[in-house]
């Protein structure tokens, strides 16, 4: 059976691809198509329709995050692959061919997933609060290989203001390292570096070409270890980073409104999902907003449908046209224009902001912050004092990297929304010479699609 390496260049477009030469030698013998995706287009709901062929409204996955009613509290970048309420691609293959084999190697939902080789980031949370890069793996051992291989996961350069090529690197080696040593019928490589300067700069200035360039390097050398064993190659991307200019912060007017309720707690607001009428959890250009008595959905709607740069609000039946009906969404979905994006702000005096407003912390905040790609503008010593704390943390003192902006204006790109332009949008590319009859016919291929592409060209179905 011949392997597959399922690629996910994260952000990639065809516009992007005219600056990834390595990329785009996939299709001299195979094909590329434009690549439909979900809404919302964001990494946890795109990357689990590949893996299962189903919709948001079938797996679960709405966004990066959600509301738990259940526990009455906003998480984002939950890692527990049970999450995901259907059968990935190796499982589906594992009825037909048992003993198939696969290694995940930085997707999504890794962790508690059946997958044979797992790698996925995973910091060590120390006891006085330190914070410290590490990764999860499965078979354990794994664990120590790699990291006397490859040094520490590089969790600092993965997401935050020194996020770079770095951790690109890292995991490109580690996929490297998986194909040669294991040979699995099916590894999942996720390559994040195009995420970065495309929100810091937007899609089309020449920080974002160059990132493409540095990216299409790396690339590179996952292309030849897959080809030394065998492997066709399947390139995906999540979606397509687009220009953006405004923050919409919807938090803020439904607090206005009277809908949304804070604690204080040391002097700091923090938001009150238990007893809020209706709040938003933001995610790029999407947001669940959820509302608790049935009676204020409509005074919900309007306050977040008259906020200059909402596209849409989805009701649950809007919402189906889309296949995100599913429980855990918002009694809303707001849908932004194509230059806006939402902010998760809710506090509405900068004093009252929460310390982890001013920090990078994707579990603490109840929504998505771009603003965390970014040193704070506004203050002159930020780096110098960046510095300072990074000391701190190695002689093993308590530190707060305090270096965030609550100012969301220097975000430049943004995703979420459906593509208005092909251009824009999500694309696949495949080695093989075989291509699905849909595209033939249209050019495109559905994100739902992806899941019996793999085992196709396996020759599993």
């Amino acid at each position: 059976m011949k392997p597959v390496v399922l690629l996910d260049v994260v952000g990639l477009t065809p516009k992007l691809l005219e600056h990834m030469p390595n990329l785009r030698s996939l299709t001299e013998q195979g094909w590329r198509a434009e690549l439909g995706t979900v809404l919302p287009a964001v990494t946890c709901s795109a990357q689990s329709t590949l893996l299962t062929g189903r919709m948001p409204a079938e797996h679960g996955i709405v966004g990066n995050g959600w509301y738990f009613r259940e526990l009455g509290e906003v998480h984002l970048w939950r890692q527990h692959n049970r999450l995901v309420l259907a059968d990935k691609v190796w499982e589906s293959a594992r009825r037909e061919r048992p003993g198939y084999t696969a290694a995940n190697v930085c997707w999504w939902y890794a962790m508690g997933a059946s997958t044979d080789w797992t790698i996925t980031p995973r910091p060590v949370y120390h006891a006085d609060g330190r914070k410290s890069p590490d990764c999860y793996t499965r078979p354990r051992e794994l664990h120590d290989e790699l990291t006397a291989d490859l040094g520490a996961f590089p969790l600092f350069h993965y997401w935050g203001p020194t996020a770079d090529l770095t951790s690109s690197l890292w995991i490109a080696a580690a996929t490297r390292r998986i194909l040669r040593r294991h040979r699995p019928d099916l590894v999942l490589c996720y390559l994040p570096h195009l995420d970065y300067d495309l929100q810091r700069h937007g899609p089309d200035s020449p920080q974002a070409h160059r990132a493409a360039g540095d990216l299409d390097e790396v690339v590179g050398g996952v292309l030849a270890e897959a080809r030394a064993a065998g492997a066709a190659v399947v390139a995906v991307s999540e979606y397509g980073i687009t220009e953006v200019q405004r923050p919409v912060e919807l938090n803020r007017a439904l607090r206005r409104a009277g809908l949304l309720e804070v604690y204080e707690q040391a002097g700091m607001e923090y938001l009150d999902p238990w007893t809020s009428r209706a709040f938003a959890v933001a995610d790029h250009q999407v947001a669940h907003v959820y509302v608790r008595d049935p009676a204020d959905v409509e005074r919900a709607r309007s306050v977040v449908a008259e906020q200059p740069g909402v596209d849409e609000v989805l009701d649950r039946a809007a919402q189906a046209r889309f296949g995100l009906d599913h429980p855990r969404a918002g009694e809303l979905v707001a849908v932004a224009e194509p230059a806006s994006w939402f902010a998760y702000y809710y506090w509405l005096d900068d004093q009252r902001a929460p310390d982890f407003a001013r920090g990078v912390e994707i579990h603490r905040k109840p929504g998505y912050d771009p603003a965390e790609l970014f040193f704070d503008p506004a203050d002159p010593l930020v780096k110098a004092r960046a510095a300072l704390n990074l000391a701190k943390k190695k002689a093993g003192l308590r530190y707060a990297m305090n270096v965030v902006p609550t100012d969301p204006g220097a975000v430049r790109g943004s995703h979420g929304r459906l593509p208005d332009d092909p251009a824009d949008a999500p694309v696949l590319l495949c080695s093989e010479p075989w291509a699905p009859a849909a595209v033939e016919r249209s050019g495109r291929l559905a994100a739902t699609d992806v899941h019996d592409l793999v085992l196709s060209l396996q020759g599993i179905r």
